[in-house]
């Protein structure tokens, strides 16, 4: 058997891997492979470890007739077409809840970054521009005592808004089904999104990316948002028209942003460049040694089931043991 990793993954993934009975086929370079890259090195594999930049589409899955599993190094994978996954008999697998509460500490890092000017105030100091303390310098926003919007209340939306609780905030959010759960912890209100873009003073994004998530946020949207509010995207870079996003910074239809993911990674619309109210960080929402970590084992342990001829637990298209 032939197991393909297409960028280095952390140790503790990697070994389990190694000491497998396969042999292992890594990416040496520390890039992603261009999609002729991936097709050349998978050509007789049975397995691969792939990135969200990875595109494992029906074109790639058809001419891939040996291929049993591919484990995703991620806990999203719009990078991959699973019903043509499930069509030609390949598990797909992903790396859900270990990273949920890494991602809801960065959706807190950069709304408290964005409502106080923190890294302006790094620029600022830095550049020497820091002459003593002034009565008006640097105005930012309060936290405590706001309206926090959850767009999208899966395991991190909810972990994001559990984190509110601590500087006395109303919750609201939006979601397809009602969590009453969720609610009972939290004193979430269930609204509609235009009321919880007309009503929040930080609204964070948190929905997988669908045909119907896709540019979620876009011009009605965002002059629907109150103009001293700010939108905080740790979800996917899609979700939000970055076009028109430049445009609403620009034009102080809302206060602030803070993105972790971008429409085109990993380009990044210029014009956001130039904004200092946008903080614009390169997808680290799970960027912690602990979760990586444990996100290359969840990956490797899933491959190796797979191999094993066993069920790996975590099966996005799980109809295909119905079968």
């Amino acid at each position: 058997m032939k197991i393909l990793v297409t960028r280095k993954i952390p140790e503790p993934g990697l070994s389990k891997l190694q000491n497998f009975d396969a042999d292992l086929v890594l990416n040496q370079e520390n890039r992603n492979l261009s999609n002729e890259e991936l097709k050349q090195l998978s050509s007789d594999v049975d397995a691969i470890l792939t990135m969200l930049a990875d595109k494992i589409d029906a074109a790639f899955l058809q001419s891939h007739p040996g291929l049993k599993v591919v484990a995703n190094y991620a806990v999203g994978f719009n990078n991959i077409n699973i019903e043509a996954a499930t069509k030609n008999d390949v598990v797909i697998t992903n790396t859900p809840g270990v990273l949920t509460d890494t991602t809801a500490d960065l959706a807190w890092s950069l709304l408290m970054a964005i409502s106080r000017r923190v890294v302006e105030a790094d620029k600022f100091t830095r550049a020497g521009k820091f002459k003593g303390w002034a009565p008006e310098l640097l105005f930012g926003s309060d936290v405590y005592g706001k309206t926090l919007g959850i767009i999208g209340a899966g395991r991190i939306g909810q972990a994001t808004a559990r984190r509110a609780a601590g500087f006395d905030m109303k919750v609201i959010y939006h979601n397809r089904s009602q969590k009453e759960n969720f609610e009972k912890e939290t004193g979430a209100l269930r609204v509609s999104l235009n009321n919880l873009l007309k009503e929040s003073d930080f609204v964070s994004l948190h929905v997988p990316l669908t045909d119907e998530t896709h540019y979620m946020i876009d011009i009605d949207e965002l002059k629907l948002m109150k103009n001293n509010a700010f939108l905080i995207n740790t979800a996917r870079g899609p979700v939000v028209n970055e076009k028109i996003l430049a445009r609403a910074l620009e034009e102080k239809w809302i206060a602030g942003a803070a993105l972790d993911v971008f429409e085109q990674e990993p380009q990044v619309h210029p014009q956001l460049f130039d904004l200092d109210n946008v903080i614009l960080t390169p997808h680290i929402g799970s960027a912690t040694d602990q979760t990586r970590n444990r996100m290359a084992e969840m990956a490797a342990e899933s491959i190796i089931a797979v191999l094993s001829g066993k069920k790996p637990k975590n099966v996005v298209n799980s109809e295909i043991y119905d079968k």
